[in-house]
């Protein structure tokens, strides 16, 4: 499955296709099975045919006399529904930057933060937070911060995203986001340092990754569907990239335009999980890495993947993160971060063998 298309024979191709959309099927039927556990489990747990009553038409609940059903009506579709669709999103959107760093700088250890995106989210969220400013501010501060710190990497290393140079330019891109991520690293840290006791708890909650501000997901919702429309078609092309960048302009791909796009999509992908959610870890790292161990490096078959196990992985630490000392709730990246450390570890132990 990691060769490219072209190279396939017809009856390959149509095996590929078939194991491709089977592995998308169960994914996307554990992604439904974790979303129902999310919009049932809670401070409030609710049976499995109230929440389905509750996801029926607002016509139909008012008409029933039964005021709990009303009751659940509220907690599933202002509440848990949301919250369970804006982890979704942002888990996808992190899977996907990370698969797609990972071929852009060849390097199985890359992941969406690496290129700085977090850190200046972060900045400008927490100068943000420090005045205490709106949410619909502090988002809006986020995703600036995340579009500055693309910026400043597409300056600094526009040599190595478009200009025709045949050599392998990833390290390169790669040093110039470490960098720019170390810089905001140490900005975050002033920042913290300088905040008012009575607004840290809540700065550090969003650091570490926060869906209670989860009740519009239709902005990273809406962000998955374009980088999935942006860069699933080139899928067989990055197949190709993965080869090396002389490789690839050898049989015929235009690199740089296409390097280009895989850095906008992952960037992009990234600031809007970030605007989201908050900075939730690993799950860029572990959920690519875990995928393509599994089934192979076809990116055909590893964007969607990623997208639906990202999904998956976030949708399902945040029910730990809002179940497991409930009422209280803890930052859905730590849970993240439990899980990822020693899953990764075990991993890397796994492929040494």
């Amino acid at each position: 499955m990691n060769r490219h298309a072209h190279s396939l024979p017809v009856a390959a191709r149509v095996m590929s296709a078939k194991r491709a959309a089977a592995i998308w099927l169960a994914l996307a039927v554990i992604a439904l099975a974790v979303l129902m556990a999310s919009l049932a489990l809670g401070s409030v747990s609710l049976a499995p045919s109230r929440v389905l009553t509750a996801l029926l038409p607002a016509h139909v609940l008012h008409a029933s006399p039964d005021g709990a059903t009303d009751l659940a009506s509220e907690i599933v579709r202002t509440l848990r529904l949301p919250r369970a669709l804006a982890g979704f999103a942002c888990g996808a959107l992190l899977a996907l930057a990370g698969a797609l760093l990972q071929v852009l700088l060849r390097n199985p250890l890359a992941e969406p933060y690496i290129l700085g995106v977090s850190g200046g989210a972060a900045s400008f969220a927490l100068v943000a937070m420090i005045a205490g400013s709106a949410w619909w501010i502090v988002d809006a501060s986020a995703f600036a911060g995340a579009f500055v710190s693309i910026l400043l990497v597409l300056g600094l290393a526009r040599r190595e995203l478009w200009r025709g140079e045949p050599q392998d330019t990833s390290p390169r891109l790669l040093l110039t986001g470490a960098v720019i991520a170390a810089g905001w690293g140490a900005l975050i840290t002033l920042l913290l340092n300088l905040a008012p006791d009575s607004r840290l708890r809540g700065m550090l909650f969003w650091l570490t990754g926060d869906l209670n501000g989860g009740t519009l997901p239709w902005t990273a919702l809406v962000a998955l569907v374009i980088a999935l429309l942006a860069i699933v078609p080139v899928a067989p092309r990055l197949n190709v990239l993965l080869r090396g960048d002389a490789a690839a302009q050898a049989l015929g791909v235009a690199v740089q335009p296409l390097r280009l796009r895989v850095y906008l999509v992952a960037s992009l992908a990234a600031a809007a999980a970030v605007t989201t959610a908050g900075t939730i870890g690993f799950v860029g790292l572990v959920v690519p890495h875990m995928l393509r161990l599994a089934f192979g490096n076809d990116q055909r078959m590893l964007l969607p993947a990623a997208a639906l196990g990202g999904g998956v992985a976030v949708m399902g630490a945040d029910l730990i993160a809002r179940t497991v000392i409930a009422p209280a709730q803890l930052p859905v990246g730590v849970i993240t971060s439990i899980v990822g450390v020693p899953v990764f570890l075990w991993m890397l132990l796994r492929t040494r063998r």
